[in-house]
């Protein structure tokens, strides 16, 4: 028996082929794994290298030793000469915005004057916090 990506390769759905670049993108967590994947994320097939993006230097570090096994697992998946080569990116992650509102100490989530129910009052409570702070 053929491996699917094998015939996948060969197929063609609606007029649209499958590109090899979108074929390794797809296999990349298989290949290296369920606890290297959450931390890597294939972004392009270069010619026949891999670019991988990476959170920081040790897990770049750490998958360039590993490189050999996981470029051969990808010839596995994807066949021999798909991806000869990995290159190794490190892309720090972002903060998300919830986590990044949070982590901002100048702007607090709940303002102590929006239960005020008088607009004037709030106004005044507002405008007399913001002399105290300066």
């Amino acid at each position: 028996m053929e491996r699917a990506s094998k015939l996948i390769r060969h197929l063609a759905h609606s007029g649209e082929i499958i590109t090899p670049e979108e074929m390794a993108l797809a296999v990349w967590p298989e290949a290296v794994g369920p606890k290297i994947a959450p931390n890597t994320r294939a972004a392009k097939l270069v010619r026949t290298r891999l670019v991988v993006e990476v959170p920081d230097v040790t897990w770049r570090r750490q998958l360039f030793a590993l490189t050999p096994f996981i470029v051969r697992n990808l010839a596995k998946a994807l066949g021999a000469g798909v991806v000869d080569d990995l290159e190794f990116r490190v892309v720090p992650r972002r903060i998300e915005p919830e986590r990044a509102r949070q982590a901002s100490p100048g702007a607090p989530l709940f303002d102590d004057a929006d239960a005020i129910a008088d607009p004037v009052l709030r106004d005044i409570y507002k405008l007399s916090r913001k002399k105290a702070r300066a």
